[in-house]
């Protein structure tokens, strides 16, 4: 007999599909059978398997220790064994990774800031990125015990590219990665970047796009919605049509007048294998003798390199950006300041005031401090 009794990590979910993360070697109709002989209990009562798990529910299997370690998880089958959870990855993690500051933590998420050059996923096998360090800071802090990580193990809800720095959330327990995930899909709270790009910018913007990625390169490109009106184009927009009165839904038709209906959702947004990507910004300061400006961009959809390659499209590349910059700005602000990638950081999130989908982060900004050397450059070319 095994028993185990439901923690933060595991409320929430379906009483079948914790099991089947436990005995992950288990068919689906085993387990349905062993619900159904009441070999699988809840608190003591025959269950279905539909029940969504409360913390401190008591799930009993009334199973022989043989047949438990035929279908149990490595993990669970190695401490059944006395072997214990393998930590040495996220512990090491959490040592050699340096710089990585808490901006806040709850119950359920951990919000961090990113310096340059660390993953936010592993690339490769043999990467270390934010994804095992948070588990090992989080087994540092104790918030949660190697066994823990059986059926839940922490991670990160959104990504940055390498050499971006800023806001990364880290979900601890399954309900916080329900909620952020829930929240990014539907984009109900607001993300901010900061960023120095070339030429002025006197005016808040927005600008829809279609974007394009090629794997083989790791690149994207984009063409405006306003540059799909010449004849030329595969598409023409409709958007500014007044009988288009769905302002969240982009018409777009080919040259064959076949419409093709965009309605910002990230599941759906493809046209032309490409995807609708919406970028909005405001200028915080602008240097007209260094022809630059400090732009607050919000990033309404989020896409491969979208901030970069959409603000790069315009005719105002992001200064340090080897992909998408300008190589003579670039350069020459690698030998003033020594700057090698993109000023391009994650610096606030705006959560709206709904308690009963955010709980106690409704209504609270995060920030994230600009880093040191975007800090001083910052300050040297956009202070009077």
């Amino acid at each position: 007999m095994k028993e185990f009794i439901i923690k933060d990590n595991e409320a929430g979910k379906r009483l079948d599909k914790f099991l089947g993360q436990y005995l992950s070697k288990a068919s689906t109709g085993f387990i349905y059978k062993m619900l159904r002989k009441k070999n699988i209990v809840i608190n003591g009562k025959k269950a279905t398997g539909q029940e969504k798990l409360q913390v401190g529910d008591i799930v009993t299997l009334w199973l022989s220790d043989d047949t438990f370690l035929k279908f149990a998880n490595d993990r669970l089958a190695r401490a059944q064994r006395g072997e214990g959870v393998s930590v040495t990855e996220f512990k090491k993690a959490f040592k050699s990774l340096k710089g990585i500051e808490v901006i806040f933590e709850n119950k359920d998420v951990v919000f961090v800031n990113k310096p340059v050059g660390i993953l936010t996923q592993k690339a490769e096998q043999g990467d270390v990125s934010l994804n095992e360090w948070i588990v090992g800071y989080l087994l540092d802090t104790t918030a949660i015990e190697p066994d823990d990580l059986i059926t839940f193990r922490p991670s990160v809800c959104n990504r940055l590219d390498r050499n971006t720095s800023g806001i990364v959330i880290c979900a601890k327990s399954l309900k916080g990665a329900q909620i952020m995930a829930k929240g990014l899909k539907d984009r109900t709270f607001k993300k901010y970047y900061r960023t120095v790009v070339s030429g002025i910018i006197d005016k808040p913007e927005e600008i829809k796009g279609l974007l394009k990625k090629d794997s083989k390169t790791n690149t994207v490109t984009v063409r405006n919605i306003s540059d799909l009106n010449d004849k030329s184009d595969n598409y023409k927009s409709d958007n500014d049509n007044p009988d288009n009165d769905n302002p969240n839904n982009v018409k777009l038709y080919n040259k064959s007048k076949k419409e093709t209906s965009i309605t910002n959702d990230p599941e759906t947004d493809k046209v032309n294998n490409s995807s609708y990507i919406e970028t909005a910004y405001s200028p915080v300061s602008v240097n007209k003798k260094w022809n630059l400006t400090y732009l607050e961009v919000e990033l309404r959809t989020g896409k491969t390199h979208q901030i970069r390659a959409h603000l790069s499209g315009i005719g105002h590349p992001i200064v340090g950006d080897p992909k998408y910059g300008d190589e003579k700005v670039n350069e020459n602000f690698k030998q003033t300041y020594g700057l090698k990638s993109q000023l391009l950081h994650c610096y606030r999130l705006e959560f709206p005031d709904d308690e009963a989908a955010f709980g106690n982060l409704a209504g609270m900004e995060i920030v994230a401090p600009l880093y040191s050397k975007f800090k001083n450059l910052v300050k040297d070319k956009f202070t009077n």
